[in-house]
């Protein structure tokens, strides 16, 4: 039986860029969203890693969302703007340590994310 290679790559180095897609949306508007998605969708029948890593960023991309409107209703207090900086730094080092752990193997669920899909 043929191993999966999911768009041609080695799984490990698949799950390393579906964590690494959410930097997509710096440069392209909602790239970071839909890439992802579009990644993992694709491709979860496939592979239990596949799914589970996509379920992780799916949670952490939802959170993510929903802390960034609490913070905007708090720009009117001002510190919301910290909060939405915090937040753009911490999607940054999140997907980073994600793809880390991806490509050793390891599936690392993001903090302060909320676990819509288990």
């Amino acid at each position: 039986m043929e191993e999966f290679r999911p768009w041609g790559m080695e799984l490990k180095s698949y799950l390393l860029l579906m964590h690494l897609s959410q930097l997509a949306g710096f440069i392209i508007p909602f790239g970071g969203l839909v890439l992802p998605i579009i990644m993992w969708a694709t491709n979860k029948e496939h592979s239990k890693e596949i799914d589970d890593h996509g379920k992780v960023i799916l949670n952490w991309i939802i959170s993510a969302m929903i802390y960034a409107v609490v913070c905007t209703i708090l720009i009117f207090v001002v510190i919301g703007i910290f909060g939405l900086m915090i937040l753009g730094i911490c999607g940054l080092i999140f997907a980073i340590l994600g793809a880390i752990k991806a490509n050793d193997g390891i599936l690392w669920h993001y903090p302060l994310s909320i676990k819509f899909f288990k």
